[in-house]
């Protein structure tokens, strides 16, 4: 392989894994590759509340007392994914952190452009916040690339409305603009996802919907948010508008810690969980979803 700058733990599994992996052709043929697929519901309550949203509740084992809650929001670019590709991270999450985790399945693009998709994480939020066992006032909400996206622009529809308000928001490389403006349009080095890939899943997911509305990193206003976490690779797609995007959190007075991990791919942490700098990544965001849950009054 030539040298894209990939790093060192990387570099091994990058080379099988293809620059990238969602667009119009391909998407029938993953959907049915996903539908074959039987999650494993051991330990996890897999629920369908009214409005038809699904959620998989992972709870904390031998938990006696109110715990601090987080929605998870999957990936797969606003068109593909369940929540129970998250299994084995959020069970993480609820045995490292002693929370309980909800994830979402929200409906997709291009069937159900925005904000059909924002609005069934809207439901689940509200549905955590009532669920018995839960402190409705340590509720973080996180997602990972297009999950990021959403949980960046739940933040905002949560502020806005007079309902339930997350207390912290984890954005793991997620995908805020669908401009894409950066250095990093063409890199060698890129996996998983790519320019082509990122404007066909904006296309789908905004429909006929204003951009300026729709789109988390087109948004002006962005004081009072929760607080943030935000990691991305260097070699991520996504890297520049996400480093913005944090610098504007900040500029808003918004706290949030930024992760990068130098020569990482976009998804790098599900494709090589064992690696080190993967490992770090998890403890980056459990160390700040710890912080925050225990800075709030309980």
């Amino acid at each position: 392989m030539a040298n894209t700058g990939i790093h060192p733990e990387l570099r091994s599994v990058a080379r099988f894994t293809p620059r990238k992996l969602i667009y119009p052709w391909t998407l029938p043929v993953l959907r049915r590759l996903s539908g074959l697929q039987r999650p494993k519901n051991d330990g996890i309550e897999v629920l369908t509340l009214e409005s038809g949203v699904g959620i998989r509740l992972h709870r904390p084992a031998g938990a006696t007392t109110t715990t601090p809650g987080l929605l998870w929001i999957h990936g797969g670019g606003y068109v593909l994914g369940t929540a129970a590709q998250d299994d084995v991270l959020c069970r993480r999450f609820a045995k490292e952190l002693g929370i309980t985790v909800a994830a979402v399945d929200y409906r997709l693009a291009p069937e159900h452009p925005y904000p059909a998709p924002l609005e069934d994480c809207y439901t689940a939020l509200e549905w955590l916040a009532r669920l018995p066992g839960v402190d409705p006032d340590r509720i973080a909400i996180g997602g990972a690339s297009a999950g990021g996206g959403l949980c960046a622009a739940l933040a905002l529809l949560a502020r806005d409305r007079d309902g339930v308000k997350p207390a912290f928001q984890l954005l793991v490389y997620p995908m805020l603009d669908d401009r894409s403006v950066g250095q990093h349009l063409d890199d060698p080095g890129q996996r998983l996802w790519n320019a082509t890939s990122n404007k066909f899943g904006w296309q789908a997911y905004l429909g006929g919907a204003d951009p300026e509305v729709a789109v988390p990193a087109r948004r002006s206003d962005l004081a009072g948010l929760p607080p943030a976490w935000l990691g991305v690779g260097t070699l991520d797609l996504f890297h520049d508008e996400d480093l913005d995007y944090a610098q504007r959190l900040k500029a808003a007075g918004v706290p949030c810690e930024v992760h990068v991990v130098p020569g990482a791919f976009h998804g790098f942490d599900g494709i090589a969980a064992k690696a080190d700098i993967s490992q770090e990544f998890f403890r980056s965001q459990c160390d700040s979803l710890r912080q925050n849950f225990q800075g709030v009054k309980q």
